[in-house]
């Protein structure tokens, strides 16, 4: 018995040792990003979120589809270079619970996408996130990550540009040695690099153009880097707007010229740039399809003026050069919704007839009218659906639900682009024999694999048919394959056909009768395609014809496939999933925990897989999927007072067949006992007025006492009571909390101040005089916030923390305060304050501590403190934002007293 003990006690050890440990590392995992310095020290095995932001996608090869606009073009190049998140920092490596997020699809008309960020209060090196780089990926799409020097005005520092540009004895580049391996171990595809800050001169530019130089000879042929038209042979900052004798040096040695938006001005002066451009790079034996005509589309997206689309793409002849897009993702930046961003989505890339194949025949170059073309117009649509199988569910990588197989298994909101499905090629063309036509559409209300399928609705007129091309494709039909179709519509019957074009006639159409339904959910239908076998799908299109008018059609597609793998039907039999296990847990509260979770894959067969928690119940609830073998598990709340949880990973293959289950499980501490804490919403009130009291003791409690001094009723058992006070008085507050573990008492002395001079409260701090530990420049100075305006602001930068100093001119009775935060500003919620301090004092030396904020979201805070004699007031920044910008921004202080 003895022993046994001595061994429990060293295994108990051990296993704190392990808790411990794993709590640290249990967070949310963020996408990589560094300062050149902090890049230098990085190496996948120290960093616990580098499994994460790994790709698990490889690029995919694509094909040009048929050119439904004869006016595209097959050679002309897209580079999107498009915001993701909302900032460098704080971009979560694998989605996450909201549905709102920049959602691309159009990946069928680029070659390109560079995750723009960096900055001076981040980081100027920004690796993509995987969920970026499965999607595009899938697509066929090359991922590059960013590296941005800012300007000077914008806090960038010359010194990053020489760490960045240190040169080993051998005459090797460290930086660019550790970009190279950053691309290969996430699996991405190359960098773009956009030097923009000051302080240069010839020396630096012979360096950078030998940094680029060591950079092609050290990649892979497959690796790029691309070069924004900014630092010029000087090494000083002046943005040419062409390919010229002032910055052909670093176009020579990099794969790309990203050209500034600036040729757009040399239009006005008579210069043909781009015809130059073009002369040049065909004279150093470049295409001139690598070089890209900026195009800013950040600020005024489809309203943008002046983007001179003949310029590049001039009418009857081969485009000039490519395309670059400056923040496209103006279109969900700039919407107030989802819907309002599919919208402008469908309008930016498809045209302002939604339709690549009815494209706008006039190009107005000024777009003084309006009509945006839309990319579609000039840009041949490109497929990567190429081999013997395809199947969609019309996944969009965001949604408000999670389905499986027609079982709603989620309904939290959620967003992961590697989810995403290859969705149509062509958005939308939908030929009509009558005058009225169906409208396709994304539906995230009905899904039947993940969060979203194709709706297609409207008024279907008697014998007028609605043919609806979705995708271009390069399959084989070999003897067994099979085309499948998931439908559900509340019709009777569907009026649904599907169609098949083949590459010897890509223009003719098959159709296939659809004719069962299920009136309780969905109907799956399954056509051989044996008869064909030998000949090549080249496209895959639904037509919807009806005998009879209906005013309200409406029919839901979840998924279409074509499938010759037979191997996929013995999938189920096997588990594809090799020692499962738990890498890290973060306990909070004693109910909730954070998990990081680990397994190997058997095979290569499986597409993705599934995290499912079994609840105490035996049933199952859907946590999330990755392609990847490590997934994040946020905020897992314990259920019934379990001690133990059990997770289950289940592999997908590419036909949706589930593979066997394998468990793992883990152990939640003792049910806690629970801890007393509450708010109010005021301190200080005029006699007979009420005061709400607001519970913010631990979840875990079950019963609430409260007792009030004073007040009326002077004792409640409510959880979030209201109490009038009749008496002027300063009156104390206690409240038990209670749960079948035991009780916790917390009393807030001298809490609530009731006087007539309650009426008396305003805002002090307009009055103050303000100084502050630093700020960007006079247009952001200290006193913009005590101003009382919010279209100006106070911002710091630099390390934190950032203080604000208020000097009242003499005390003052303060009862509370109140911060505008960037939200409030109309900047992003990402930038609001995350942790922040307010302290008092009489004497401008003695200081007391009156609010201590540690985890805020919101754009506006308030905080009522008890009422308290001070003439200073203390505003110190201890958290700026959400994420890992250092700036601070404040937009209003509000100090509410009295005389």
């Amino acid at each position: 018995m003895r022993i046994c003990w001595q061994v429990m006690v060293v295994f108990l050890c051990f296993l704190m040792l392990i808790t411990i440990g794993i709590e640290v590392q249990a967070k949310q995992p963020y996408s990589s990003y560094w300062y050149p310095a902090g890049l230098l020290n990085w190496n996948p095995e120290n960093d616990p979120d580098a499994k994460f932001n790994r790709g698990s996608i490889p690029l995919q090869e694509r094909l040009i589809g048929q050119r439904v606009n004869p006016a595209t073009s097959d050679q002309a190049k897209v580079m999107a270079i498009s915001i993701m998140y909302p900032s460098t920092s704080g971009a979560p490596s694998q989605g996450g619970n909201t549905f709102d997020i920049y959602a691309f699809s159009y990946w069928q008309y680029i070659d390109t996408l560079i995750m723009w960020g960096g900055s001076a209060g981040e980081g100027l090196i920004l690796s993509p996130s995987a969920d970026v780089i499965d999607a595009a990926h899938k697509n066929g799409v090359s991922v590059l990550g960013t590296v941005f020097f800012p300007p000077s005005v914008y806090g960038g520092k010359f010194e990053w540009v020489e760490q960045f540009l240190q040169q080993r004895a051998d005459g090797s580049f460290p930086v660019a040695d550790k970009l190279i391996e950053v691309a290969d171990y996430y699996g991405f595809d190359g960098w773009f690099i956009n030097q923009e800050t000051g302080g240069g001169d010839y020396y630096y530019a012979q360096k950078m153009q030998q940094f680029l130089a060591y950079f092609q000879d050290e990649k892979s042929e497959e690796m790029q880097v691309i070069w924004y038209d900014a630092m010029d042979v000087s090494g000083r900052i002046r943005w040419q707007g062409a390919l010229n004798d002032r910055n052909a040096m670093f176009f020579q040695e990099a794969d790309g010229l990203f050209i500034d938006f600036r040729w757009r001005s040399a239009y006005f002066r008579g210069k043909d740039v781009l015809g130059d451009s073009s002369e040049r790079a065909i004279a150093m034996e470049r295409s001139p399809y690598d070089l890209y005509a900026g195009l800013d589309v950040q600020a005024q997206g489809t309203q943008s003026r002046y983007p001179y689309w003949s310029k590049i793409f001039p009418p009857d002849s081969p485009a000039i050069v490519s395309l670059g897009l400056y923040c496209p993702n103006w279109t969900f930046s700039s919407s107030k919704d989802m819907t309002e961003f599919y919208q402008k989505e469908e309008l930016f890339w498809s045209g302002i007839n939604r339709n690549p194949a009815q494209p706008l025949l006039e190009i107005d170059d000024s777009n003084q009218s309006g009509q945006w073309p839309g990319i579609a117009r000039f840009i041949t649509a490109k497929s990567p659906i190429i081999g013997k199988r395809f199947l969609t569910n019309f996944n969009t990588g965001h949604g408000k639900i999670y389905a499986v197989k027609g079982e709603v298994m989620s309904g939290q909101d959620w967003h992961n682009r590697s989810l995403q499905d290859v969705l149509p090629t062509w958005r939308w063309i939908v030929e009509s024999t009558g005058e009225g036509s169906l409208k396709p559409e994304f539906d995230w209300d009905n899904a039947y694999y993940g969060g979203s399928s194709l709706k297609i609705a409207g008024r279907a007129e008697r014998n007028s048919a609605n043919h609806i091309k979705l995708y271009k494709t390069k399959i084989p039909v070999k003897r067994n394959t099979k085309l499948e179709i998931v439908y559900q519509t509340p019709l009777p019957y569907p009026y649904l056909q599907v169609g098949i074009a083949f590459a010897e006639n890509p223009q003719a159409f098959t159709f296939f009768g659809v004719g069962e339904i299920n009136p309780n959910g969905w109907t799956k239908q399954s056509v051989s395609l044996h008869k064909y076998r030998g000949q090549e799908i080249a496209a895959i299109s639904l037509k919807i014809e009806s005998d009879h008018t209906i005013e309200d059609y409406s029919l839901n597609i979840g998924e279409i496939s074509i499938n010759a793998d037979r191997q996929f039907n013995r999938f189920s039999k096997r588990r594809h999933i090799h020692r499962p296990r738990i890498l890290a847990t973060d306990f909070r509260d004693g109910i909730y925990t954070d998990l990081r979770l680990e397994w190997r894959k058997r095979g290569r067969t499986a597409k993705q897989y599934e995290i499912y928690r079994i609840r105490p119940d035996q049933s199952r609830e859907f946590l999330g999927a990755t392609p990847n073998t490590v997934y994040y598990i946020p905020e897992l709340k314990r259920l019934n007072k379990e001690d133990i949880t059990e997770l289950e990973v289940v592999a997908l293959s590419p036909n949706n067949i589930h593979g066997k289950g394998v468990k793992v499980s883990f152990a939640w501490p003792e049910y806690p006992a629970p801890q007393a804490n509450f708010s109010v919403d005021h301190t200080l009130i005029a006699p007979d007025q009420q005061v709400a009291f607001f519970d913010l003791s631990s979840e875990v409690t079950e019963s609430w006492q409260w007792e009030f001094e004073g007040g009326i009723p002077g004792t409640s058992t409510e959880r979030n009571p209201v109490v009038r006070y009749p008496q002027e008085g300063v009156y104390a507050v206690t409240l038990i909390a209670q749960n079948t573990e035991g009780q916790d008492l917390l009393t807030k002395e001298s809490l609530i101040t009731v006087s007539t001079k309650a009426n008396l409260l305003e805002n002090v701090a307009l009055q103050a005089q303000v100084s502050a530990s630093s700020f960007v420049n006079n247009q952001e100075n200290p006193s913009f916030a005590v101003n009382g305006k919010l279209s100006d602001k106070w911002c710091a930068v630099g390390e934190p923390p950032h203080w604000l100093l208020l000097d009242l001119g003499e005390l003052y009775h303060l009862a509370g305060f109140k911060i505008s935060h960037a939200e409030a500003g109309n900047e992003s919620s990402h930038y609001n304050t995350r942790a922040y301090r307010i302290e008092v004092s009489q004497n401008g030396s003695n200081w007391l501590e009156v609010v201590n904020v540690l985890d805020n979201s919101a754009g506006v805070s308030t905080d009522p403190v008890k009422v308290t004699t001070a003439r200073y007031v203390r505003l110190s920044i201890l958290v700026p934002t959400q994420g890992g910008d250092t700036a601070a921004r404040i937009y209003e202080f509000e100090v509410y007293g009295y005389r």
